[in-house]
């Protein structure tokens, strides 16, 4: 007596391999297979591209946050000054600065002097927002001092001011030439307070890789600043930097005590947290519906299957009259569906990855071919659309296309292997 063949025999490949292979005029089912295999492709593709552009939207933000931005920033809450004023400045900025650069995980403690002003070239204004800052700690900002697109000689700060690239475009001006700063707060007279203006020679322009940030700030010394902005022997703030940015909030006790009993801490996650919980909904909203985009695609795959269930009824009543097992009906048919869903899925992931790494000429063509102005920096905060790809992001797109396709499958399946071979030969 024969032994129940293995599953997934090398037969069963090779009826289910006919059957995917068969004319429309043989009783097979050659469109509906290439429309599912199609409708597979797109859909996982969509999934990893969109996968990709998301994670590389959070990678650009979060790390254009953490180049030109403070990781965590002390300050002081406000105090009654003899004139009856809040007064927030930090007296004795060094000895705060030194002892915090002593907390573990701290690389970098700078005073920083902040005020926003009008900047003027000619006839053209803009708003800025100026910082004064040491040179030595200006120089540790990777994306100001690290840009790839800057100008200028950053050492020569003491003689003048640093711009954005966006500062420059709007008021005209590059590096050599004059800009002039007003303050509304400037000096103190009998007949009240007059604005303060002076000029400044341009000796830096950078790009940080965020629009809001190189359309408004300013670097200038930071003695400098405490002039300009009457901030003598003070600093409004102290600007730290970590080793591990994403630990701000657990450090945050740390550094309150080294910064002393008025001190207050700011990280950069409660200055972008709104805006992470975003992408975060954002993320799994997409997920969400894209999962349907697969489902429907994974769908098409059944009414192929049911399809070619319908046309070889005959074929499947002479295999069960021959011997073959309900189980090896399953898995002809069952081979059938989940192929197509395996070589849609791998199409998929091969133009999804592909698209994610030349996502930079694909988009310029578009841009190109659409007359330009497709991508506004202006309203999306940085100048390209990034795509990072992950592995993760990968494996949960395969999974999920695979998964789906194989539980679809099963069903048509399961009907072809209960077929009555005798219903299935009495018209035949």
């Amino acid at each position: 007596m024969a032994g129940t063949p293995a599953p997934f025999a090398p037969f069963e490949w090779m009826i289910a391999w006919r059957y995917l292979r068969a004319k429309r005029a043989e009783g097979g089912v050659s469109v509906m297979t290439w429309i599912s295999l199609i409708g597979i492709t797109l859909a996982v593709f969509a999934l990893i591209a969109t996968l990709a552009v998301r994670a590389g939207f959070r990678a650009e933000f979060v790390d254009t946050i953490l180049g030109a931005n403070a990781h965590v920033t002390v300050y002081q809450s406000g105090q009654v000054s003899p004139t009856g004023q809040i007064d927030q400045s930090i007296k004795d900025y060094t000895a705060m600065a030194a002892a915090l650069r002593a907390v573990p995980g701290v690389t970098r403690a700078a005073p920083l002097i902040k005020g926003q002003v009008m900047a003027n070239s000619r006839s053209r204004n803009a708003g800025v927002e100026v910082f004064g800052i040491a040179l030595e700690d200006l120089k540790s900002v990777p994306r100001v001092a690290g840009s790839d697109n800057a100008y200028g000689d950053i050492n020569r700060l003491a003689e003048g001011v640093a711009i954005g690239s966006g500062v420059a475009r709007e008021l005209g001006v590059t590096v050599g030439e004059k800009i002039k700063l007003i303050s509304p707060n400037g000096v103190k007279t009998a007949f009240g307070t007059s604005p303060r203006v002076k000029a400044y020679e341009v000796v830096y322009v950078f790009t940080a890789g965020r629009y809001d940030i190189d359309r408004t700030r300013v670097y200038m010394p930071f003695a400098e600043a405490q002039s300009y902005f009457n901030r003598e022997e003070a600093a409004d703030e102290i600007e730290v930097m970590l080793a591990e940015p994403e630990q701000a909030d657990a450090m945050a006790l740390a550094l309150l005590a080294a910064g002393g009993e008025r001190a207050q801490v700011w990280t950069w996650r409660d200055a972008s947290g709104g805006f992470l919980r975003a992408l975060d909904i954002e993320d799994n909203v997409m997920f969400v519906i894209l999962s349907i985009l697969v489902l429907i695609a994974a769908m098409n795959i059944v009414s192929g299957l049911i399809m070619l269930v319908k046309n070889k009824g005959r074929d499947i009543g002479i295999l069960r009259t021959m011997g073959l097992t309900e189980a090896s009906v399953l898995r002809v048919f069952f081979i059938c569906g989940a192929f197509t869903g395996l070589i849609g899925t791998a199409l998929g992931v091969i133009f999804g990855c592909l698209f994610a790494l030349y996502i930079d000429p694909i988009f310029s063509m578009v841009n190109y071919l659409s007359g330009g102005g497709v991508w506004d920096p202006a309203v999306r905060g940085i100048y390209q659309l990034p795509a990072k790809l992950q592995l993760q992001d990968v494996i949960s797109a395969v999974s999920l296309s695979l998964g789906l396709s194989f539980v679809v499958t099963y069903f048509p399946a399961r009907r072809a292997a209960r077929m009555n071979p005798v219903e299935a030969l009495r018209y035949e």
